[in-house]
């Protein structure tokens, strides 16, 4: 699986959640505490690429993408120490669909658009032809690699995800639904992902089994200081959302439900304020 977090808020540097805390991302490439196999045991790394996506004044957000294994790459601190974002999202791979290259690590960029994913589609070769022939013409052109995420991304965005974005995830998990079912082979689809448009960002976290990928998010201002003393301050308007806390506890984290669908905006928020969270109709 992978391992992913998100930002929202007044700009920060983006090494500040990316490698600065005691457990940042970079860190969770070598050492996830809640990556589990479909058998139950547990997978530690996510060596398969690594991408962050950002905006700041313009509307296209800017794009950083390696097959290399988040811990070999040089350039992943160098970035991240010098780009201040008000939103920005960062995606550790490990490979379950498709080969290990540029082209199927996340986020996936489309306009203003960035997507990422935790999950898979299992048995997805069963089903990718039917789910791709499903991709709007001038969409389907814009396939690059050959992961699941891809193509749910590019799905979401034929079912309208640029005007409605809770009602096109939902009709992208009942479309993968169904083309399961067409095809015989059990519904065992895990979907837990982050996106935006530059204004907002949005998450959803679903799972057709009982076997749900962790996401969790944070309201609560001086979070990173309970990581690590050197941190930056994560200003009090912000909200973090991760795959996997950045620390080693859950005080100040929320779990998002299964079947659930958020959107996060810039706002004051107070510390430990609860989000407004939806569930999917699916």
């Amino acid at each position: 699986m992978c391992r992913w977090i998100a930002y929202i808020g007044k700009p920060v540097m983006m090494d500040t959640l990316v490698s600065k805390p005691a457990h940042s991302l970079l860190q969770q490439s070598l050492h996830a505490r809640m990556l589990y196999k479909p058998d139950g045991s547990m997978d530690t790394t996510n060596g398969d690429g690594f991408g962050v996506g950002w905006y700041m004044d313009k509307a296209e957000p800017g794009l950083f993408k390696v097959a290399d294994p988040a811990w070999s790459n040089e350039n992943i601190n160098e970035i991240c120490s010098q780009v201040k974002s008000r939103l920005f999202m960062a995606h550790i791979r490990a490979a379950s669909a498709g080969a290990i290259q540029r082209s199927n690590a996340h986020p996936f960029k489309y306009k203003n658009w960035l997507f990422q994913h935790n999950g898979r589609i299992e048995n997805f070769h069963v089903v990718r032809r039917d789910l791709q022939f499903d991709i709007a013409p001038d969409l389907y052109s814009l396939i690059k690699g050959t992961t699941d995420s891809e193509t749910l991304f590019l799905l979401a965005l034929t079912f309208g995800l640029e005007n409605e974005p809770k009602k096109a995830i939902e009709r992208t998990i009942e479309r993968v639904v169904r083309a399961c079912k067409e095809n015989s082979i059990a519904v065992d689809f895990n979907f837990s992902c982050a996106f935006s448009d530059g204004n907002a960002l949005y998450t959803t976290r679903y799972s057709s089994t009982d076997r749900a990928h962790s996401q969790y998010y944070s309201t609560y201002a001086d979070c990173l200081k309970s990581i690590n003393a050197e941190s930056d301050d994560v200003p009090s308007s912000s909200v973090v959302v991760v795959s996997e806390p950045l620390d080693l506890s859950l005080e100040h984290w929320v779990e998002m439900p299964i079947g659930s669908f958020a959107v996060f905006q810039e706002r004051a928020l107070l510390p430990g304020t609860k989000i407004a969270i939806e569930s999917l109709n699916v």
